[in-house]
């Protein structure tokens, strides 16, 4: 049972940070002027619920199969995105918004905020990696 908790994990993990490549490639495309704000805001927004879930998924996951070190590690990350969701301010487009995100360097600060994010997934990868090949070996 526990691997197959961390190969829903991995599975879950890469999609993630296909979704982080994805985020840092359309941002870096507006930050040269290849694509517009709004177009970019709209193509980041699609995917900032599935972001939410498939990362709470996995923490809560962590918490049900009782890996506590793993769970309070992915804690943060999703209490963050979940906040980042919940406080869009009314009228708004998402969370990323082309009215304000050439304003206050959001910009910047969504470029970093997801390269954050695609090196926290890439640790949690190896982890999950590392922790299967334990649950096979073990079982």
């Amino acid at each position: 049972m526990e691997s197959v908790v961390f190969i829903f994990s991995l599975i879950d993990c890469c999609a993630l940070i296909f979704l982080s490549v994805y985020f840092i490639i359309t941002l870096s495309d507006l930050e040269c002027d290849y694509i517009n704000a709004r177009s970019c805001c709209s193509k980041l927004n699609k995917w900032v619920v599935s972001e939410v879930i498939g990362h709470a998924v996995v923490t809560v996951l962590m918490l049900l199969s009782l890996h506590w070190f793993i769970f309070l590690l992915n804690l943060p990350v999703a209490t963050w995105n979940i906040y980042r969701y919940i406080m869009v301010p009314s009228g708004n487009m998402g969370v990323f918004d082309p009215t304000e995100i050439h304003n206050r360097g959001q910009l910047k600060s969504h470029m970093k905020e997801a390269m954050i994010k695609l090196g926290f997934h890439l640790l949690c990868f190896f982890m999950y990696l590392y922790s299967m090949i334990l649950a096979l070996i073990n079982d």
